[in-house]
């Protein structure tokens, strides 16, 4: 049974995050040979799409039209969240990461076999990458808002813990 824990980062002069908490599931799987592809058809079972491997990016960026998986099938990293001035993560083999719309992340280190399964919620399979930049911080704050949330949890399905937290104050229509 994995251990959740969540984050919420107030907006920052570099990246808007969001009201939404950071949902941390750790310990969710065990690292063994083979995670990454379990985590590619869980995530896919679950609605999530646009996957990925790879790793986690090196310089402070956010999604602006996209709610974001990152599940650590291998290795380990210490990751910043909330901009510059963020919180540092340490995540390892097995533990997973959702991240709301603007949340700013960050690969600060890693191990050398770092490995990172990710994906998005239906209809944001293809989110744009956005790097800190001059546009209006209350404009970026207002789309990021907007970004519908998932109606399944990306580990635990329809229910799940994250879909539990992201609807909690989800006001009439906007889910």
């Amino acid at each position: 049974m994995a251990e959740v824990e969540t984050l919420v980062l107030a907006t920052a002069s570099d990246v808007p995050n969001s009201t939404l908490p950071v949902v941390l599931y750790r310990g969710a799987f065990a690292a063994e040979a083979g995670l990454a592809d379990r985590l590619e058809r869980l995530f896919q079972a679950n609605g999530w799409g646009g996957i990925w491997q790879n790793g986690i990016f090196p310089y402070q960026h956010f999604h602006d039209d996209a709610h974001e998986v990152l599940g650590i099938a291998r290795g380990e990293a210490v990751v910043q969240l909330g901009g510059a001035s963020g919180a540092e993560v340490t995540v390892r083999a097995g533990d997973v990461v959702v991240l709301p719309a603007g949340t700013g992340h960050k690969r600060l280190s890693s191990s050398p076999d770092l490995l990172v399964v990710g994906g998005y919620p239906p209809g944001q399979e293809g989110p744009g990458v956005l790097r800190p930049s001059g546009e209006s911080m209350a404009s970026l704050v207002e789309r990021c808002a907007a970004v519908q949330r998932p109606d399944t949890d990306p580990v635990e399905g329809a229910g799940g813990t994250l879909v539990r937290l992201w609807h909690a104050d989800a006001p009439a229509g906007r889910a």
